[in-house]
């Protein structure tokens, strides 16, 4: 039996237009990863933005943050893939019908070892996810019906080449209320590890009474990282991130069994279906949740729960985002619990001139989750438009 609109069933809001705007955004410091630079102060920080809008005349925001030190996918990139593949393929589909969206990209961008372009489909994911919560008038906590806590702690990204610069980065942390820090080190350079150790051993020391999170970004191999695991201990370190490739599975259950700081894993959990993987082979105690890793909150809270279900522990990160995915990743982790401060730096290193109206709160070092609808902050899209290249 096929059902017809009547005059009693108002036909349904659908995707009408989704647009990609790609962006300039001023920067307040330098940051490195082991890959290379994220952002360098008065060098423009680049990142893909996306509209949608529905049938209704509601609209959402997401955001996409190309870091080919982090990962394979460029500004480039991104864009062609949206503009080009994705957009054709989603335009048109019923705005409350995400499983549908994610099954569109997935036949659209075929996955190779993972996701494909997850930070392009992050972006309008999380559009639509805003679109569709403003469409009803509500928060994306009341839209999925979860939402454990109203605020989330975030860590102070302690930058430095020498003990003390770290610890003048920790001391301008302190100074904005932040408690807890997360470090970067590098483990490629050799055998001597001792400059990392001393590195990590200035921040405990500038703070310490902090949760400390030293992050390798697969960096390392695995005897540099056992090596600096075990010199890490008496230094009180909460996680070890991702001191591995992102494919070497066997090489992470090892140092799990063997590591006396925990071992937490970001880069490799791109699909729920990767973190199912190495709960069967026992790879993982600590996942990382981030959304544009997951190519949005879709799959996102899939992992999370998958997570939370199989016994394993959540802590929380970003990509250096602007507001638009600072709000995106407020509303994922409040609806879980993480057992460490959230890294999500994008406030520290870039500022968000389109945020208006309602703009997130950060006070001492804690975010407040925002209430309103959608993402629940104001975006100018004049503004967008003046920064877009």
């Amino acid at each position: 039996m096929v059902l017809t609109p009547t005059a009693d069933t108002p036909p349904a809001v659908t995707v009408e237009r989704v647009e990609t705007f790609t962006v300039a955004l001023p920067t307040l410091r330098d940051f490195t990863i082991a890959g290379g630079r994220v952002t360098a102060r008065g060098r423009p920080a680049v990142r893909v933005l996306v509209k949608v809008t529905a049938s209704d005349g509601s609209t959402g925001w997401g955001e996409a943050t190309p870091i080919p030190s982090w990962t394979y996918e460029t500004t480039e990139s991104i864009v062609s893939t949206l503009t080009q593949y994705l957009v054709p393929a989603v335009t048109g589909l019923p705005l409350w019908d995400l499983d549908r969206l994610v099954r569109a990209c997935d036949r659209t961008i075929r996955r190779g070892w993972s996701t494909g372009m997850p930070l392009a489909r992050a972006a309008l994911d999380v559009a639509w996810h805003d679109a569709l919560a403003r469409s009803r008038g509500v928060s994306l906590g009341r839209l999925w019906g979860r939402r454990r806590h109203e605020s989330v702690e975030l860590c102070w990204i302690a930058m430095g080449a020498d003990p003390g610069a770290l610890a003048e980065s920790v001391a301008e942390g302190r100074a904005h209320g932040y408690r807890h820090f997360k470090i970067k080190t590098a483990l490629a350079s050799g055998p001597d590890i001792s400059a990392e150790v001393a590195r990590v051993k200035a921040v405990r020391e500038a703070a310490p009474d902090a949760r400390l999170i030293v992050d390798a970004n697969q960096d390392g191999t695995q005897d540099s990282a056992l090596r600096l695991a075990r010199l890490l201990e008496p230094l009180d370190v909460a996680a070890l991130e991702q001191p591995l490739p992102a494919n070497d599975i066997e090489g992470l259950r090892r140092l799990r069994d063997l590591s006396p700081v925990p071992i937490a894993v970001d880069e490799s959990l791109r699909h729920p279906s990767d973190l199912a993987a190495f709960v069967r082979r026992g790879a993982i105690g600590i996942a990382v949740a981030k959304v544009q890793r997951c190519a949005g909150l879709t799959l996102a809270l899939r992992q999370c729960q998958l997570a939370e279900d199989c016994g394993v522990a959540l802590m929380g990160s970003g990509l250096t985002e602007s507001d638009i995915g600072l709000a995106a990743s407020l509303h994922l982790f409040a609806a879980h619990d993480l057992i460490a401060p959230a890294d999500l730096n994008g406030r520290q290193f870039l500022s968000s001139p389109y945020a208006t109206g309602s703009v997130i709160q950060v006070r001492a070092g804690v975010a407040e989750v925002p209430s309103g609808p959608g993402l629940g902050i104001g975006i100018d899209e004049g503004i967008v438009r003046e920064l877009a290249r």
